[in-house]
């Protein structure tokens, strides 16, 4: 019997695997392989290692005690083990950061110098590769409102069902490390199943209102699936497929935990017609569905971007503000990562992101206004703070985020707009019950005051710092600035 092995990356699940499937489909007896490789755990923080780890615990488990995991650089490693095996092909779904790109290539030419072996590519971590699209002009988009009408013209497969029957190879594995000390972060549970069960969760709950609540922290209506897209414990395909099958108008199907990939017709969600609440308005479903989907699309807009710009993980995107003014990330800074800014949104979010590992997107956006426009700190600084801490810290959605903020990304608008910590509090947390969740010194604070402690009458409460700059005069600051570094460009 000869063995094909399956090198898992992204893609830690068994059901809508298309590089699992190909690998089987042959009638080989397949190995699966992880490769812990020192490049990728190095810069990755404790809560990102234990995460994995688990999810590759899980995945063991589904494996029958079969997954070979190997430590060090996947160049020597894969194409030993596939000569360990004897086997002629390894099968990979394809990777378009700029690492693993390189990586890819690298070992392709080692399996070809191994005895002439084979690196396959089937699929990808995406519903639609990068490069798959181009403008009328036919270069990459960089625009994500032209971006979507492509993406949603072009479309995606249906998802493919687990390999049935497959025999799944052993070889000597190195073990999974054992988690890293989380210092008190609380993570979702990881793995295959937990995607599944989470997806199912939202679709049947608080994707009701999403196009309008999804920006409340205090009421947690974000999917929170972006830990399991991360390491493809779940497919966005998968997603998009649920999301169709449950907002379809036909639709009659029943609240369910089981696998999607054998379920639906195609495109990013979960269940029934009737699961999604009463007090939906009409269109309410399609509208909270299209807003889903569209935020699925931004994670595959910027690893469009970074795929055609590899540069940006590291630097500007655009060169506009090539000459702005920043700050070292000094005292301000250190304050922030703490979440002790005085400003109560800004010290929840951090305060949540340590606790967990995650915040829902519109504390991110306020998060990195708050470190570019407001300390006057280059968004690098506040992206690698982020990716330390953050469980779903994916490089080309976290860089090209921060940079959207700053002004330096994919869009040119947003180097005017600086958010202003105390309105989104009260927009956003109109009842402070997020940041009274968090910071348990302003629990006793009344009403909207929550939001800006330093008008109490004796202060902020103890415990909790005033303000660590005056945002009227940051602002005005950060506006001056980029009217200079504009200027100069």
């Amino acid at each position: 019997m000869t063995v094909s092995v399956c090198w898992l990356r992204r893609d830690l699940r068994l059901s809508d695997n298309p590089a699992l499937r190909a690998a089987a489909d042959g009638g080989d007896e397949v190995l699966v392989l992880f490769v812990l490789d020192d490049v990728l755990r190095r810069p990755a923080g404790p809560v990102r290692l234990a995460f994995l780890y688990r999810c590759l615990r899980e995945l063991d488990d589904r494996l029958g005690g079969r997954l070979c995991v190997r430590r060090g650089d996947p160049v020597d490693v894969v194409p030993a083990v596939a000569r360990a095996v004897d086997a002629r092909q390894v099968h990979i779904a394809a990777d378009y950061g700029p690492y693993g790109r390189r990586r890819d290539g690298e070992v392709e030419q080692a399996l070809r110098a191994a005895g002439g072996r084979e690196l396959v590519r089937t699929g990808s971590p995406y519903a639609v590769a990068p490069g798959r699209l181009a403008t009328a002009g036919g270069t990459p988009f960089r625009v994500y409102t032209p971006f979507y009408r492509a993406w949603k013209e072009h479309g995606w497969r249906r998802p493919v069902t687990e390999p049935a029957g497959a025999r799944w190879a052993q070889s000597a594995s190195d073990g999974i490390p054992a988690d890293p000390d989380l210092g008190g972060t609380r993570l979702p549970a990881a793995g295959e199943k937990a995607a599944h069960e989470r997806l199912a969760e939202f679709l049947h709950g608080s994707l009701a209102g999403y196009a309008e609540r999804r920006d409340v922290p205090g009421e947690d209506t974000t999917s929170r699936l972006s830990p399991y897209l991360k390491y493809g414990c779940i497919h966005p395909r998968t997603v998009l497929a649920e999301l169709d099958r449950v907002t379809s108008p036909a639709s009659t199907a029943s609240p369910s935990t089981a696998s999607p990939s054998t379920a639906f017709p195609a495109s990013t969600g979960s269940p029934a017609s009737t699961g999604l609440g009463d007090g939906a308005q009409p269109g309410g479903r399609e509208r909270d569905a299209e807003k889903f989907r569209s935020e699925l699309a931004w994670r595959e807009f910027y690893a469009e971007v970074l795929a055609a710009n590899p540069a940006s993980a590291r630097a500007d995107l655009t060169g506009a503000l090539a000459d702005m003014a920043y700050e070292p990330p000094e005292a301000g800074f250190e304050a922030w990562k703490w979440g002790r800014t005085g400003f109560p949104i800004v010290d929840a979010g951090m305060r949540q992101l340590l606790a967990e590992g995650w915040v829902p997107n519109r504390v991110r956006m306020i998060e990195a206004s708050f470190v570019c426009k407001d300390l006057h700190v280059h968004w690098t600084h506040g992206a690698r703070w982020f990716l330390d801490h953050l469980v779903d810290g994916d490089l080309a959605s976290n860089h090209h985020g921060w940079q959207w903020t700053a002004g330096t990304g994919t869009d040119a608008a947003p180097y005017f707009r600086v958010f202003n910590p105390v309105s989104q509090g009260h927009r956003y947390d109109p009842d402070g019950s997020y940041v009274r969740r968090w910071i348990p010194q302003l629990r006793d604070v009344p009403g909207a005051k929550v939001h800006e402690p330093w008008t109490l009458p004796g202060g902020p409460p103890a415990g909790y710092p005033a303000p660590v700059v005056d945002h009227a005069v940051e602002r005005r600051e950060a506006l001056a600035r980029y009217e200079v570094a504009r200027s100069r460009g």
